[in-house]
């Protein structure tokens, strides 16, 4: 049996035993954007004091922006114009594998499993700055705070607020309190925070 028969076997013993409809709005009207890993499944949102329905939730390889305009802000501005979400978290974590992506590695590997090599150059504007892989995560979580600050489609009054979380203790540390403008960075820091 394949992972894809486990989940459904699992989901419909799952929805057997459970049947409480929530709301789509959060009801702590937060909107949370951190990175994919497995290690924040079921272990961020207790640490945050969040259980199901509180909180809206955007996730990517490694919490990066690589596009201001694309899908993150764009889910940024569904939580907070569409579902009244009124503060951001950007929420970074140590040993975030973006900060040991191996670029030429990955692109070895795509083409190796059938990914033509024109598909990988026409990235827009390259396989690296695509990945948005970054040397310090700290000054990710950063830049990613500055870059949404200054954004156009994100009202100047909802908070946006830098944290780290760590995978391993689950202990969080604000980098930027967004409730202050002297606590918020007011222009994207260190682009040296990315790979070149």
């Amino acid at each position: 049996m394949g992972v894809l028969h486990e989940v459904l076997e699992h989901n419909s013993h799952w929805v057997a035993e459970r049947n409480r409809p929530l709301s789509k709005k959060s009801s702590k009207r937060v909107v949370i954007f951190t990175c994919m890993d497995t290690r924040l499944v079921d272990f961020l949102e207790p640490a945050l004091g969040l259980k199901r329905g509180d909180a809206q939730m955007i996730k990517n390889a490694g919490a990066t922006l690589v596009d201001p305009g694309g899908g993150v802000v764009r889910s940024l501005v569904v939580a907070i114009h569409g579902l009244g979400c009124e503060e951001v978290f950007v929420i970074g974590h140590t040993d975030c594998g973006m900060g040991q992506i191996d670029e030429e590695a990955m692109r070895r590997t795509m083409i190796e499993r059938g990914v033509p090599s024109e598909a990988i150059e026409a990235l827009h504007p390259s396989l690296h700055e695509w990945i948005g892989g970054f040397y310090n995560p700290s000054a990710n979580v950063e830049r990613v705070v500055g870059l949404l600050r200054t954004n156009a489609l994100i009202p100047a009054n909802v908070p946006i607020h830098g944290m780290m979380f760590d995978p391993a203790s689950g202990q969080l540390k604000l980098l930027v309190e967004g409730y202050t403008p002297a606590g918020r960075v007011s222009e994207p820091p260190i682009e040296a925070a990315r790979f070149r």
